[in-house]
């Protein structure tokens, strides 16, 4: 599109965009005052469309529970399904329950189980993932979407390449996710070799709560891994 075909000129769109980086530098400072005196938290992802009769919404709040009495503190999303029940499990079990949540113009509210003081909004995705990258000592994931994918091989990627200390990646719900994981070895593995053997080894893959803090405890015990902040 050139200059004059664009509706507003060059010169705005320009005036706007350098406008926006003060906004984007008061949701970074804003996070990172808020964020760093949570402690070391894991951050649970996953449809904002489950409804609280589904088996995974009972599970997720039975993770974030058992999360909590290992002593970490549950970070989320911030909005329902899956990232509400995530709150209410840490909530329910006295912990530390924080929520990022993100302004949309459907799905996303903030659910009541957030920590009044640890609950922050963010306008920009990439300003709210840095703050589950940077402040979450581990990533589990649930059933979700296009958003819970995004969140998930965005860790896997920053892992891989080294730009962040390696933290578990467990999977929950094996059901849902071994199609993807099949086809990740069998494609992008075997058929293409886009990705390496050792990769594999990011990612777990579970059923159920007590399958979660096994795999945390077992990598902080066994790890010389060290808090991220």
């Amino acid at each position: 599109m050139t200059k004059e075909q664009h509706p507003k000129g060059w010169n705005e769109i320009k005036t706007n965009d350098s406008w926006a980086i003060f906004k984007i530098m008061g949701e970074f400072v804003n996070g990172f005052e808020k964020m760093s005196t949570v402690g070391p938290c894991i951050s649970i992802f996953g449809s904002a469309r489950t409804k609280p009769e589904d088996p995974y919404y009972k599970l997720a709040e039975r993770v974030a529970h058992k999360i909590v009495d290992e002593g970490y503190g549950v970070i989320t999303g911030g909005g329902p399904g899956i990232m509400e029940a995530g709150n209410k499990g840490a909530h329910l079990g006295g912990g530390t329950s924080v929520g990022l949540n993100i302004k949309l113009p459907f799905e996303q509210h903030d659910n009541p189980y957030i920590n009044p003081d640890k609950s922050l909004d963010f306008d920009y995705f990439f300003v709210r993932k840095l703050m589950f990258v940077k402040y979450s000592q581990g990533f589990v994931v649930l059933p979700g979407g296009f958003g819970t994918l995004d969140e998930l091989f965005e860790s896997i990627t920053l892992i891989q390449t080294g730009k962040i200390e390696q933290f578990p990646i467990i999977l929950v719900g094996k059901d849902y996710w071994s199609g993807l994981f099949e086809w990740i070895k069998s494609t992008m593995l075997a058929k293409h070799n886009t990705i390496s053997p050792k990769d594999l080894d990011l990612i777990h893959i579970v059923d159920s709560e007590d399958e979660v803090i096994k795999i945390l405890n077992e990598f902080y015990n066994e790890s010389n891994f060290s808090l991220n902040f």
